[in-house]
């Protein structure tokens, strides 16, 4: 399985800690038993599944992740914790958050807490497969399988360009600016309202705001803000958490609040879902514009 997906006998022995003659010698003991070649090994640098491999990986996948998830159950367990609750963020500053999560790991010391990052492209898909039991995704959420719960923090909008941008002599910006200027574009199936109420389409006296390049991931939209092909809109904690020598974050001036809040499915809640959502209302939302990272 650490070859299927590393597709590489160097990588695969260095993250097992063996040589790679052993996994050479494995992986050719188990073509024998099955009686054909699971692995195209033509090219000397890198190898690839044959069919026959890649219906094993597939038949193996869920027995794989099923036999992980047990052995990591068992040794929480014996920790003393019976729960994980993962917590996808779609923003950047889980660090100033850390009052809900550590209120929230004194309540409930026989669950454990688990963030990680979440992608804004299909953002409520984690939630939907069972890859994450909450998200923080900033409103409006319209889904109906969904439950949007307390609100987490509430931020001012800066706009992201490059270093040398003209638009770095400004001290903020109005939005009938961005009438002039190129916006990412994010691919579906990410929700249309949703992406609309992060890049508004038009300006306020209705001029049409152009999306430009379609961006996947965090870093393609830093990497095509610092050539100033793009300028981009960001929640202000991203001018703590992303300090770039070639990008300049100006502050919007006209332009409300974006709210980030607690996000799940609706029939997948569970008592640490619920217990996380008092947690946050029992708080209140998190003030991040005098907070500094350490």
């Amino acid at each position: 399985m650490t070859l299927a997906t590393e597709l590489h006998f160097g990588r695969t022995a260095e993250r097992l800690h063996v040589s790679p003659a052993r996994i050479s010698q494995a992986i050719n003991q188990q073509e024998r038993r099955i009686g054909g070649a699971l692995f195209d090994r033509s090219n000397r640098r890198q190898v690839r599944l044959t069919p026959l491999g890649r219906q094993l990986r597939d038949d193996l996948r869920p027995v794989y992740d099923g036999l992980r998830a047990g052995l990591e159950r068992a040794q929480l367990a014996a920790q003393g914790i019976t729960h994980v609750l993962r917590v996808g963020m779609l923003p950047v500053n889980g660090y100033d958050l850390r009052p809900v999560w550590e209120t929230f790991r004194a309540r409930h010391t026989g669950w454990k807490l688990r963030l990680q990052q979440a992608s804004f492209v299909d953002p409520f898909a984690g939630l939907r497969n069972g890859d994450i039991d909450v998200l923080v995704a900033w409103l409006p959420v319209e889904e109906p399988d969904l439950t949007v719960g307390p609100i987490m923090f509430a931020e001012s909008r800066v706009l992201g360009v490059a270093a040398d941008h003209e638009l770095t002599r400004r001290t903020s910006i109005p939005l009938e600016t961005l009438g002039d200027f190129q916006q990412p574009e994010v691919p579906p199936p990410t929700p249309e309202y949703w992406l609309d109420s992060y890049f508004p389409t038009h300006t306020r006296t209705g001029r049409v705001i152009e999306r430009g390049p379609v961006v996947r991931s965090q870093e393609e939209y830093l990497t095509l803000i610092s050539t100033g092909e793009i300028v981009t809109l960001f929640p202000s904690h991203v001018t703590r958490y992303w300090t770039r020598p070639d990008i300049t974050f100006v502050p919007m001036r006209d332009m409300s609040a974006l709210e980030y809040a607690l996000v799940w499915h609706t029939e997948s809640e569970t008592d640490p879902i619920r217990a996380l959502a008092q947690t946050a209302r029992d708080l209140g939302p998190v003030s991040t514009s005098d907070l500094t990272v350490r």
